[in-house]
């Protein structure tokens, strides 16, 4: 069975940091590019990062771009969060895509159950 697993998860304050992980089970990362995502209450799902196949492309959304970076080893992706705002309360999920190289919201091939993280004080 293939299967995403998220977590790292939490409540957090803001300006705090976070890791958030993708494990896969029952087949390998390797050939994927995988994209992190994320919905908030009342919101559309949307991307926040996305790595390549080798880990050497990475692109984030403007809202994240200089907080939070995504990596990847063997396995597992990592998402590291830091500089938190409230704003990035939301259920993040990660995503696998084979025969791309973007990561589209609506096109991705496997998608993990979500990790919830909520920034408040």
């Amino acid at each position: 069975q293939l299967q995403l697993v998220e977590s790292g998860g939490g409540l957090v304050q803001p300006g705090g940091s976070l890791r958030l992980s993708c494990a896969a089970s029952g087949f390998t990362l390797d050939y994927y590019v995988i994209g992190w995502f994320r919905q908030a209450p009342g919101k559309e799902r949307e991307g926040v990062s996305c790595i390549s196949r080798s880990g050497g492309s990475t692109n984030y959304a403007d809202s994240v771009k200089g907080r939070f970076t995504i990596s990847r080893d063997k396995n597992t992706v990592y998402l590291q969060m830091n500089s938190l705002k409230p704003e990035d309360t939301a259920v993040y999920y990660c995503a696998a895509v084979r025969y791309r190289s973007t990561c589209p919201n609506y096109g991705m091939d496997y998608w993990g159950q979500g990790t919830l993280v909520t920034v408040s004080s």
